[in-house]
């Protein structure tokens, strides 16, 4: 039978498992996977990142943007520490990937040679699946099944192979079995949770629909439900999309950095329907009384945010179908009716701004040209910090247009090497990489690897001259001096041509449009730098608007508090909730809901 090396057999387990390409940077100790590398190359594109971070963080954006894992590599020591970040954000998001840990010949291990650790007992707890090669001939076996682990356990998985057993020879006889591999299929809801469920609804004030990324491919049931049961539609952060941000019945994401309505609404419900969503954060909202029909397929999650009155082990999609079929159609609520003005207010207040020409520039004028120019099916890769303030709030998501973010891991850094995977993934799709000047200054080498591709990459970022979301968590949480948040000004563009990239520097909202019209023309990426407001983005953790102060900071004078349409449609404060129809959370009760725990409200 003929013979292989052992790297050459890991690889082609990829190929056959249809991965097409790698992210990595060469090291020694990965000498014997990048000849097998060289070897597959009319095979298998190797993207070359210029740190390992960047490459892992990659591989955790592919499955989100194509539900197919990515792989990256590190080698020994350094270039296996820098893989963390990635693997936690895949960890955390639940999102399956693999990378390949090179690790010294078996010789030099246990003798504290040169870059050696015990590497296994780094990665398991970053890794929902770790092992290391034990002889050459398991190579492609672990290989496949860090594969099959990385889908069934949703995570990441690592794979560790001492450089030795990369060269020597095995036989080639390995064959994978990927078409074993089931679609997901997930249950439908029982008769009983279904009635009971439709119980608690004809039974509800103030329902409302409170949804996540488990619900993505429910969206034209989120939609009908909310249209027949007359409730206003909520989200986590990364439940953003799954409904085009244009329904009217969206009141936007739930936490610090969504909407205002979405932050309103909530606090009056008495039934909330929750699918698909295991937001940390639910924890800080919905009163503790208020009902909760939970639609999920992990049996874990039931009841981890909130006590549950009916529990849906079952599709989203197919539970929300049962839902819909099993009811009657209900009249428009009070609270559906000041929630749906609520909105409309809070949408004129944006659009109000769209053709300012305050400097430094607002974010409205941006995203006004964002949300005019970007394509039906442009991807989005956003970073991590204000601007996932300003992308909840003031990108309209439509069509075929995809986004991904670091969710609960939120690693600052994560907008350009997501990019790169977009990029990779869908070539002739336009990419938009958005992220502060703080996120993007710790990947901004990967200008480099856009340019040696030539991505068609648009960076856009928002130079504000500080770490805006630590900013006003030192302002309006812990109310402490700023501490360690200036950052000094840059020239991004100057940077961006000093890496093949071309640079604009835009300080209006025409010379932006006229930035990304010059984009759209062009091939390969271009770095756009924005000379951004220093303002902070509307608190909806204080939300005073009867605090005049409050009103002049945020030139809110066109917003009206909840409690004017509560009071306009009759919305009854809920006995369970304790909800007033009058009263606005203080800034000092807001500030005692978390100040020490530092986490991002996503």
């Amino acid at each position: 039978m003929a013979k292989i090396n052992g790297s050459d057999a890991m690889l082609k387990v990829l190929y056959d498992w249809g991965i097409d390409h790698i992210y990595g940077f060469p090291g020694g100790s990965f000498d014997s996977s990048m000849n097998a590398i060289y070897d597959f190359r009319d095979k298998m594109k190797f993207i070359e990142v210029r740190h390992e971070e960047a490459g892992s963080l990659a591989a955790s954006a592919e499955y989100k943007l194509t539900g197919k894992l990515g792989v990256c590599f590190g080698s020994a020591g350094p270039g296996a520490a820098h893989l963390f970040n990635g693997l936690y954000d895949a960890k955390y998001d639940k999102t399956p990937m693999v990378a390949i840990v090179a690790n010294v010949p078996t010789s030099r291990q246990d003798i504290d040679f040169f870059q050696a650790f015990d590497e296994d007992k780094w990665f398991l707890d970053a890794s929902v699946w770790c092992a290391s090669a034990k002889t050459a001939d398991l190579i492609p076996v672990l290989t496949d099944e860090a594969i099959r682990q990385a889908y069934a356990r949703k995570g990441p998985a690592v794979l560790i192979i001492p450089k030795d057993y990369g060269w020597q020879k095995i036989e080639d006889n390995f064959r994978v079995n990927k078409d074993a591999k089931p679609e997901a299929n997930y249950p439908a809801p029982t008769k009983t949770s279904v009635d009971e469920a439709i119980k608690l609804i004809n039974e509800a004030k103030n329902p409302v629909v409170y949804f996540g990324n488990g619900a993505k491919d429910a969206s034209e049931e989120l939609k009908e439900f909310s249209d027949k049961y007359k409730m206003p539609l909520l989200s986590s952060y990364l439940g953003k999309g799954v409904v085009e941000d244009a329904f009217p019945a969206y009141m936007g994401t739930i936490g610090r950095i969504g909407p205002k309505p979405a932050n309103e609404v909530q606090s009056y419900a008495d039934l909330v329907v929750w699918v698909g969503n295991n937001s940390p954060f639910s924890l800080l909202w919905f009163n503790k009384d208020t009902k909760v029909i939970q639609i999920d397929v992990d049996e874990a999650k039931f009841g981890k945010r909130h006590s549950v009155d009916v529990s849906m082990l079952a599709d989203s999609k197919k539970s929300l179908r049962a839902l819909i079929d099993a009811g009657e159609e209900k009249a428009e609520t009070p609270l559906y009716k000041a929630a749906l003005a609520d909105r409309e207010n809070w949408d004129a207040w944006h659009e109000s701004f769209k053709d300012s020409d305050e400097m430094p520039v607002r974010p409205e004028p941006i995203f006004d040209v964002i949300n005019k120019e970007a394509d039906d099916d442009a991807i989005f890769a956003i970073d991590v910090g204000n601007v996932n303030v300003d992308h909840t709030r003031l990108l309209k998501m439509h069509d075929d247009q995809k986004w991904t973010t670091s969710g609960l891991h939120a690693t600052m850094g994560y907008g350009a090497p997501a990019a790169l995977t977009a990029a990779t993934v869908y070539p002739d799709r336009e990419v938009w990489n958005l992220a502060g000047d703080g996120g993007f200054a710790m990947m901004s080498q990967e200008l480099l690897t856009m340019a040696r591709y030539n991505m068609h990459i648009l960076n856009v970022v928002f130079t504000n001259e500080t770490l805006g979301y630590i900013q006003a968590e030192q302002e309006d949480e812990s109310h402490q001096p700023l501490s360690g948040v200036i950052i000094p000004d840059n020239n991004w563009a100057k940077v961006a041509e000093g890496m093949n990239v071309k640079g604009v520097v835009v300080r209006t909202k025409k010379e932006f449009e006229d930035a990304v019209k010059e984009f759209k023309k062009m091939d390969g990426p271009m770095l756009i730098d924005i000379k951004y407001t220093h303002e902070m983005p509307y608190s909806t953790e204080l939300n005073t608007l009867s605090d005049p102060a409050f009103v002049e900071k945020y030139q809110a004078e066109a917003l009206k508090p909840f409690s004017y349409f509560a009071e306009k449609y009759g919305v009854e404060a809920d006995a369970a909730s304790g909800a007033s129809e009058h009263e606005e959370e203080s800034a000092e009760e807001v500030v005692e809901t978390d100040t020490s725990s530092g986490a991002s409200r996503h």
